[in-house]
């Protein structure tokens, strides 16, 4: 990612952290919209995974400068998300569920170079949890 991007990437979800609550809803409604499949796999207080991922968004998001800071972090989370049933496969809705709450709550501030920068940080960030998570599908590509 560039520094420009970077900044997109953060300034974008300031404005939407005072919304963090709504946003979380959004972001699982949508989820469970796309991939039903996962629901399940959220078995305890929806409302605390809820603050728990803004948590972590704001981490990442305000890490993404730092990148070597967050990366331990990310893998071990990916490496847990393993033992809940967390597949390679469901990290494209969970970006496309991120993508759509983010062009909601940002409203008129969701210009095609923020997507990108989303777009841009999400595949970096989901694409090394992968290659954390699953060695085996990063060595048969």
């Amino acid at each position: 990612m560039t520094p420009h991007q970077v900044k997109l990437v953060q300034d974008s979800f300031a404005k939407v952290a005072p919304i963090a609550p709504q946003a979380a809803t959004l972001f699982y409604d949508r989820l469970f919209e796309i991939a039903p499949q996962v629901k399940p796999m959220f078995k305890g207080d929806l409302d605390e995974q809820k603050r728990k991922l803004m948590s972590i968004l704001a981490v990442v998001v305000n890490g993404l400068d730092k990148l070597d800071t967050v990366l331990p972090a990310a893998s071990m989370l990916a490496k847990k998300h393993v033992s809940y049933g967390v597949e390679a496969a469901h990290y494209q809705p969970v970006g496309g569920a991120l993508l759509w709450t983010l062009e909601r709550g940002l409203g008129e501030g969701w210009t095609g170079e923020v997507a990108d920068a989303w777009t841009e940080a999400y595949t970096t960030l989901s694409g090394f949890m992968i290659s954390e998570a699953y060695p085996q599908t990063k060595a048969a590509e």
